[in-house]
């Protein structure tokens, strides 16, 4: 885990974000949401509602994908952003918003059994056919 603070954006700037606190190791998520709203799979951070400011909201859009689950976008250049379980602590933060350097690094992959059949994962990190179930977390400390 990342102590230091961090700033990113979507690719217009419209959505703009600083975390006071420890971003999570990226997860790569292949489920057919992901790769609908990211058009690919989507590598996600993480880190506590409580420390996540936003500093440009003027572009955030939210979208309830599921019961209970809403995903944030910019109105304005469609850049995904942000994934929420509604009532968690926690905010899951697209790895590719965040500003250089992030010092993070990928620790698996999840919802394998729904990638794309265009790619293949190549690496030796942990799969999962679908949630890790929490195993990931365990690995992330």
């Amino acid at each position: 885990m990342v102590d230091e603070a961090h700033t990113g954006e979507c690719l217009c700037g419209g959505v703009r974000y600083r975390v006071a606190g420890r971003l999570q190791p990226v997860v790569d998520c292949h489920c057919g949401q992901c790769r609908r709203t990211h058009g690919h799979f989507a590598a996600y951070t993480a880190a506590g509602k409580a420390v996540l400011e936003l500093v440009e909201a003027a572009g955030l859009r939210w979208y309830s994908s599921s019961p209970g689950i809403r995903r944030g976008f910019c109105g304005t250049c469609g850049a995904s952003v942000f994934w929420e379980r509604t009532d968690g602590p926690d905010i899951s933060i697209a790895a590719g918003t965040l500003d250089a350097p992030t010092g993070l690094s990928t620790i698996g992959h999840i919802y394998v059994a729904d990638a794309g059949d265009y790619y293949a994962i190549d690496d030796k990190l942990p799969r999962f056919a679908r949630s890790d179930e929490g195993a990931l977390d365990t690995a992330a400390t």
